[in-house]
C-alpha cells in the first residue's frame, strides 16, 4: 500500500481533493478546536468557528504559500474567524460578572436567558475556567495575543504578522492583557493539591449532597468560597451565605441525588443527576467545576444544562 507524504496530500488538496485536505486537517482539529473556545468562551460557538475557519481554509488553500507550517497557517484562520465572531457577538459571562453576591439563599428566580453564559469545556487542553472568564473581559485583539503567547507558544513576530499588525502592538496588548487577567485570576498556588487529595474532595462532595450532610460539605471549602449557577443570575460568596444557599436548595429541597466524576478545563468536576419521578430515575442535572485552593475547594461553578452531559460522554440517567 502506497503511503501518502503529507506534501502529498497539500498538492491534493491544492487541486480540489477534500479527503486529501481531510488528512491534513483531522490531526489538528481537536487543539484548534480548543483555542477556539478559549477565544470565545463557548463550546457551541468554538463549533461553529471551527467549522467556518476550516471552510475558509479550504477555500483559500491556495493562498498558503508554504513558508511557515501548516499549522500555523491554520491558527492564523482560526483566530482570524474567532476575532469576527467576538467583533459580532460580544462576551461570555459568569454570574459574578453581573452583580454582588447574594448573602442568603435566593428562591424562586428564574435563569436568565437573555445573557451568554460562559460554557465548561471537556478537553484537558482547555485552561482553567476563572483563566477563561478573565479573557472574556479581554478586547478580542488582546484575547488572541494572550493566548497566542502565553498558551500555545507563538512568538511576538509571529503573532504580528497572523494578526496583521506590528510587533509594538503586540507587546502593548500582551502588556494590557496580563493586568487585567491578573487583577481576575487568583494566582497559582505554589502547592498544587495532590492527587489523592482531589479524589477525596470530589467523593466527599459528592456523598455530602447525596446523605444532605451540611456539615461535611462546609468542611470541604474554604473560608472564601464562591458558588455560582449559570444560567440563574444569584451567586454566593463565604462560609455563611454557601452553607445558608446549600441548606435550603440542594441539601433538603431538591430531592435524591447521584453523582459521576468526570473533568472539564483541566479541573475536577462532578456531573450531578436529580431524581425524578415520571422518568424513575436520577436524570442530568448540572455539571460543577471545582476550583481547588489549599487542600479545599474554594469555587464551586454548577453549569445547569443537562445538554452537556453528551459531550462529556456521561450516561443519559443513573438508576
Amino acid at each position: 500500500m502506497t503511503r501518502i507524504s503529507s506534501a502529498d496530500d497539500l498538492d491534493l488538496a491544492r487541486a480540489g481533493d477534500p479527503a486529501a485536505f481531510t488528512r491534513l486537517v483531522e490531526p489538528l482539529r481537536r487543539e484548534l478546536h480548543a483555542h477556539c473556545y478559549r477565544m470565545l468562551g463557548s463550546v457551541h460557538d468554538a463549533d461553529d468557528a471551527l467549522q467556518d475557519a476550516l471552510l475558509r481554509a479550504w477555500q483559500g488553500l491556495g493562498g498558503f504559500a508554504g513558508r511557515g507550517s501548516l499549522r500555523s497557517w491554520l491558527y492564523t484562520v482560526a483566530t482570524r474567524t474567532c476575532l469576527d465572531v467576538v467583533a459580532a457577538r460580544g462576551r461570555r459571562a459568569l454570574p459574578m460578572d453581573l452583580g454582588p453576591s447574594s448573602d442568603h439563599a435566593v428562591v424562586g428566580y428564574a435563569p436568565r436567558t437573555d445573557v451568554a453564559w460562559l460554557e465548561p469545556y471537556e478537553q484537558r487542553e482547555a485552561v482553567e475556567l476563572a483563566f477563561v472568564a478573565a479573557l472574556q473581559h479581554l478586547p478580542g485583539n488582546q484575547r488572541a495575543a494572550l493566548l497566542l503567547f502565553e498558551v500555545l507558544g507563538f512568538s511576538v513576530a509571529e503573532i504580528a504578522e497572523l494578526m496583521d499588525t506590528s510587533p509594538t502592538s503586540v507587546n502593548s496588548a500582551l502588556a494590557r492583557a496580563r493586568r487585567l487577567v491578573a487583577e481576575r485570576v487568583p494566582p497559582a498556588s505554589e502547592h498544587p493539591v495532590p492527587e489523592r487529595r482531589v479524589r477525596e474532595l470530589v467523593a466527599g462532595y459528592a456523598s455530602a449532597l447525596e446523605r444532605g450532610d451540611a456539615d461535611a460539605l462546609v468542611a470541604l471549602l474554604t473560608a472564601d468560597v464562591t458558588w455560582s449557577m449559570p444560567p440563574l443570575p444569584h451567586w454566593y460568596r463565604g462560609l455563611p451565605a454557601v452553607r445558608d444557599f446549600a441548606v435550603r436548595l440542594p441539601l433538603t429541597s431538591c430531592g435524591s441525588w447521584r453523582h459521576r466524576p468526570t473533568g472539564a478545563n483541566g479541573q475536577p468536576a462532578i456531573a450531578c443527576y436529580l431524581w425524578d419521578e415520571d422518568a424513575r430515575a436520577h436524570l442530568p442535572w448540572s455539571i460543577n467545576v471545582l476550583t481547588l485552593r489549599d487542600d479545599r475547594i474554594a469555587e464551586i461553578t454548577s453549569f445547569l444544562d443537562p445538554s452537556l452531559f453528551a459531550r462529556f460522554a456521561l450516561p443519559p440517567s443513573l438508576p
